[in-house]
C-alpha cells in the first residue's frame, strides 16, 4: 500500500519512529563524506584522472567503514530495499562474467574492464549509502540544498573563468585536444552536471514546494545554471535544457490536474485539465525566452551561432553517424554479453571501416555503448534500472509533504534530461556526473522516512508526547 495512503495510526507511529531515529556519530560522518564527494568529485576536473578516481575510491572505502562502525553501535545493518540497486548488482555480475577465463575473456580488454568494475563497485557504495543514510527530512534538506548551492557557485565559476580564460582549467592548465569549461576538462561534461543541478530548483518550484517569497530567488538560481550550460556550446546539452525544462513544466502540472480531477469527481463537479496545461507552456515559453536573452546579454551570441551552424552543416551529427554505424557492426557481431565493460576503445579500430588508425574511446551515445560493451543482458538491466527509477519516483511524487512530493519531480526530471543527453553524448561516463545522477536518482526514489508530518498530525503527536 502506498505510504500515503496508510491509515492514520501507521502514519502516527512511523512519525514517531521518524523523529526518535538515532543517528550515530559513524553515520553523520558518512553523510558528510557523500556531500562532499559530490562537491569534490566536480572539483578535480570531474574525477576522471587516476589521482582523482583513487581518492574518490577512497571515499566510498571510508562510507563502508563508517557504514559498518554504525551497524556495530546500532546493533543492525541498515540496508535500503530500494529495488533501483539491483540492475547496478546485475551490471558487476556481467563484468564479472566477461573477466572469466575461458579459452579466453569475453572482455576485449580485461584491463579496462576491471577498471570499469571498480567504478561500478564504487559508484554502488555511495548510491546505496545514500539510501541509507538520507533518512530524515532534515538530511533530504540539507542534501538538496548542498547540491543547488554548489551548482550554482559552479555556475558562476565556470562562467567566469569561460569570459576571462577560455581555453585554461582554472586559469592555469591548457588544454590541447579537448575545450573545457569550469573544472571539467569536457565542456559537454559541464553541461550534463548543469543538467543535474538545475533540476532541483525547478523541481521544487514546479511542483509548488517553494513558498513565493523565495520562488524568485530559485528562479535565479536555475536561470544561472541555464546560462552557463548555454554558454557550453554544447548541442545535446542545450537539447536536453529544453526537454528538461518542458518536462518539469508538464508532468508535475498533469499529475497536480489528476489528483484534482479526482477529488472534482469524488464531488460531483466537472473540471478542465487544460487550462493548467495550458499556463505551464505559457510559463516555459517564458523561461527559454527569458534565458535565450540572458545569454545574449552576457555576449553568449557565439553559442547560439554555433548550435545553428552545427544544425545547418551537411553532418549536423559531426561525424557521429558513422561512429553510431561502426558501433552497430560491434553490437551485430557480439549481441549477448558485448565485447566488455569499458572496452569499446580497443574494438572500435577492428570494425571502423576508414583506415582503422582513429581510437574513439566513446560511442557518442550511451545507449549504443551499453549494447557494444554489455550486450542484450547489459541492455536489459538499463532498461530495467530506467523503468524502476520511474515508476518509483512517480509513486513518491504522491506524497503529502510538498518538499518530498518536489525533490522526486526533481531528481526525475534531472535523469530525464540526462537520458536524453547520452543519445548524443557520454556524460555518464565521467564520475561526477554518473555519481551526482545516482544522488538524483536516490533522492527521487527513497523511502518515506524522509517526509515532514503533516502539521495537524505533528501538533497530534507532539500533544501525544507530553502526555
Amino acid at each position: 500500500m502506498p505510504e500515503s495512503s496508510q491509515p492514520l495510526a501507521a502514519v502516527s507511529s512511523s512519525e514517531q519512529r521518524v523523529s526518535r531515529r538515532r543517528h550515530t556519530l559513524a553515520s553523520r560522518f558518512a553523510f558528510l563524506v557523500i556531500c562532499l564527494s559530490i562537491v569534490l568529485s566536480a572539483l578535480a576536473y570531474g574525477t576522471v584522472h587516476y589521482w582523482a578516481l583513487a581518492l574518490f575510491n577512497l571515499g566510498a572505502l571510508t562510507v563502508l567503514v563508517l557504514w559498518v562502525i554504525d551497524a556495530w553501535q546500532l546493533g543492525n545493518l541498515r540496508i535500503s530495499r530500494n529495488y533501483l540497486q539491483l540492475p547496478l548488482v546485475g551490471a558487476l555480475g556481467v563484468g564479472l562474467v566477461q573477466l572469466l577465463p575461458f579459452a579466453s575473456t569475453l572482455s576485449r580488454d580485461p584491463y579496462s574492464t576491471r577498471l570499469v568494475l571498480v567504478q561500478l563497485a564504487t559508484l554502488l557504495i555511495y548510491f546505496a549509502a545514500t539510501l541509507v543514510f538520507v533518512d530524515t527530512p532534515h538530511r533530504l534538506r540539507l542534501l538538496v540544498r548542498t547540491i543547488m548551492i554548489f551548482g550554482f557557485f559552479l555556475a558562476i565559476f565556470g562562467l567566469t573563468q569561460s569570459f576571462t580564460s577560455p581555453t585554461k582549467v582554472y586559469w592555469v592548465r591548457e588544454l590541447e585536444q579537448s575545450t573545457a569549461f569550469g573544472p571539467f576538462i569536457n565542456r559537454h561534461h559541464f553541461a550534463g552536471y548543469m543538467e543535474l543541478t538545475i533540476a532541483l530548483p525547478l523541481g521544487l518550484v514546479f511542483a509548488g514546494a517553494v513558498d513565493r517569497e523565495k520562488m524568485l530567488l530559485y528562479l535565479f538560481v536555475a536561470g544561472l545554471m541555464g546560462i552557463a550550460l548555454v554558454m557550453t556550446s554544447s548541442r545535446g546539452g542545450i537539447i536536453s535544457l529544453v526537454a528538461e525544462i518542458v518536462f518539469l513544466v508538464i508532468v508535475p502540472a498533469l499529475w497536480h490536474s489528476r489528483k484534482e480531477k479526482q477529488r472534482e469527481e469524488k464531488r460531483g463537479a466537472k473540471t478542465s485539465r487544460l487550462k493548467p496545461i495550458g499556463i505551464r507552456v505559457g510559463l516555459t515559453a517564458v523561461m527559454l525566452l527569458s534565458l535565450f536573452l540572458g545569454v545574449l546579454s552576457l555576449g553568449g551570441e557565439f553559442s547560439i551561432y554555433r548550435f545553428i551552424d552545427t544544425v545547418n552543416t551537411d553532418d549536423p551529427t559531426t561525424g557521429r553517424a558513422h561512429f553510431w554505424s561502426v558501433t552497430l557492426d560491434i553490437i551485430r557481431a557480439n549481441p549477448y554479453l558485448g565485447t566488455g565493460l569499458g572496452a569499446f576503445g580497443v574494438v572500435y579500430t577492428k570494425y571502423d571501416t576508414r583506415n582503422g588508425l582513429f581510437r574513439l574511446e566513446q560511442a557518442h551515445n550511451d545507449y549504443l555503448q551499453v549494447l557494444s560493451d554489455a550486450g542484450v543482458v547489459g541492455g536489459a538491466l538499463a532498461l530495467i534500472f530506467v523503468a524502476l527509477l520511474f515508476y518509483k519516483a512517480l509513486q513518491r511524487a504522491r506524497s503529502g509533504d510538498n518538499f518530498r512530493r518536489g525533490v522526486a519531480f526533481a531528481g526525475l526530471g534531472g535523469c530525464f534530461a540526462v537520458l536524453v543527453h547520452s543519445f548524443f553524448d557520454f556524460t555518464l561516463h565521467t564520475t561526477a556526473n554518473a555519481l551526482l545522477f545516482l544522488v538524483l536518482a536516490a533522492l527521487a526514489t527513497m523511502n518515506g522516512h524522509v517526509e515532514d508530518a503533516p502539521r495537524r498530525r505533528r501538533r497530534r503527536t507532539a500533544a501525544e508526547a507530553q502526555t
